[in-house]
This record gives C-alpha cells, structure tokens and sequence, in this order.
C-alpha cells in the first residue's frame, strides 16, 4: 500500500490530458464523417495513455540513472531519484508495462481493422513498436533522443500527427486532408509543453550534459520559440476552422485561447525555473480543452 503513491507519481498522472488530446480529435472527426465506434475509442485511448505511462516509467529510469534527476532539478521529485522506487522494481514495471501496451495494442487493431485488412494491421503494428521505441529511448538506451536535442521532433511526430492522423485512420481506414491542420496544431502544443519543461530545466539539465533544443536555443530563443510553437498552433487552428467553416460552433475553441494568451504573457515575464513549472499544466489543459472543443464543435449539429 504504501508503494502506491510513488507509484502513482512515476507515473505523472497531469500528462495523461495532453497524452490524448490528439485521439479526441481524431475520433470527434470520424465522428463527423460518419464512422465511429464507441470501442475503437475507449481501447486508442486507453493504448494511448499506457503509451504515456509507460514513457513517464522510463522517462524516470533513464534520468535517475544518469543522474540528471538530481537536487538541482525542480518540479515533482521522481520516484527513483526520493528512492523509493528502485531501480529493479522501476525496470519490472516498465516491463509490465510494455506487455499491457503489447495487449491493449493487438485488442484495439482486431477490433479496428478485419481479417482482409493485413496492410492496415502491419502498418500499426510497426507504427505500435516505434511508440514503444520512442517512450523507452527518450532517455533510457546508449544513445537516448532526448539528450541529443531530438525530443521536439518526437513529440510533435506523436503527439501530433501519429496520434490525430493513427486515431482518425483507426475508423475512416483512409486519411483525409481534414485531419492534417489540427493535428499539426495539437502537435505544436504538446511540443511547446516539452519546451516548457525544457527552459525550465535548463541549468540542470547543462550541469547533467542532457543536451535539449532549450539549451542550443539559449533562455531568451527559447522563448521566442515557445512563443512561435504557441502563436503557430493558434493560427494553425484558426486557418483550419476558416477553410473547413461549417457552423459558429466549429469556433468554440478560441475560449481556450484566453488561457493561452495569459500563459505567453506568464513566460514573457518569466526567469526563474519554477515560474515555467507552473505553467506546465496551464498549457497541458489548454491543449486538451483546444482538443475537445475544436472536436467537438464539428459534432454539434
């Protein structure tokens, strides 16, 4: 019992919204195209969020291990960094989690794609693997993307288009040019968490040679590149809701634009790490309502 809690904290529960933003798009556009299933949904995003957790565990491990996680960082104490995790028992749950994504993945392509459809079912099934390639290798493995400056691409790669595009496939069986801005727009985003997450950690991750795009950037670029990650994906939004207009609700989303404006002006002004720590979850939860408001208003008719 009393494991739970660090347990519950490896995990980082607060990055599960983001985590599936992208699949409500994709599902609330199949939707609108008149293909759905309630059960292909739940199962995306439940494979979806062990995805997450499972990036998190390893996320955890592969910092602890190299020390990255140290007293220097601020933010949510890890749990193999406090110790009361260990290092075995961090690696048997990563594996456990791999069989759970593993298990979740070939339930969810049986019940998206029939016996006929052997083309669909090997493209997510190597899509599948690179997701768990990506979620181990961050910074876990001999040569981790994350500390080689790489994690920005990764996550918008993920975040954005394999998770809108993969989800909105997952039904439609097909791509449509539909699903391509906003799931540009929702990668921008969760890119822009991670840079988040980056600037904040900058002089610890500089002393523990983890090498991230906020550190090539420098604090000031940075900046002026969350700035462009932020402004981009609004505008993105923006140009889609104009060529794909259908209704005034299609543009219910720009509520989500008020928080947003408020956390450009909150990193403007901000210089010390916990004043980016702070809005790691103002920015994940604007995403996530960006999400089900710009899906949900193709739904309403």
């Amino acid at each position: 019992m009393n494991k739970i809690k660090p347990w519950l904290s490896a995990m980082r529960l607060r990055t599960l919204p983001l985590s599936v933003s992208g699949i409500i798009l994709g599902g609330c556009f199949a939707f609108y195209n008149g293909k759905f299933n309630p059960w292909v949904f739940a199962l995306a995003i439940l494979t979806t969020i062990a995805l997450q957790v499972l990036s998190n565990l390893a996320n955890d491990y592969g910092d602890g291990m190299r020390g990255t996680d140290n007293d220097e960082r601020v933010g949510p104490q890890r749990a193999l960094q406090s110790g009361a995790i260990t290092p075995d028992e961090m690696m048997d749950g990563i594996k456990l989690n791999i069989i759970i994504v593993i298990i979740l993945t070939m339930v969810l392509i049986w019940s998206a794609f029939d016996s006929g459809s052997i083309l669909y079912i090997l493209l997510f099934l190597v899509l599948s693997g690179f997701s768990v390639y990506a979620a181990l290798n961050y910074t876990m493995g001999r040569s981790p993307y994350g500390y080689r400056a790489l994690g920005d691409v990764f996550v918008f790669i993920f975040f954005g288009l394999i998770s809108t595009l993969g989800c909105y496939f997952l039904f439609m069986h097909r791509l449509d040019h539909v699903v391509i801005l906003p799931a540009i727009s929702i990668g921008l985003l969760s890119v822009g968490v991670l840079n988040l997450n980056n600037m904040r950690d900058i002089d610890s991750d500089t002393n523990a040679g983890k090498i991230t795009l906020a550190i090539k950037l420098g604090k000031k670029r940075a900046k002026q590149y969350h700035f462009a990650l932020v402004i981009g994906a609004m505008l993105v939004s923006v140009l889609f809701s104009i060529l794909y207009y259908v209704e005034p609700y299609n543009f219910m989303y720009l509520l989500a634009f008020i928080p947003l404006l408020i956390h450009l002006k909150k990193i403007k002004a901000a210089e010390k790490p916990n004043d980016f720590d702070s809005q790691l979850k103002v920015l994940a939860l604007s995403t996530f309502l960006i999400a089900i408001l710009l899906g949900v208003g193709y739904i309403l008719y």
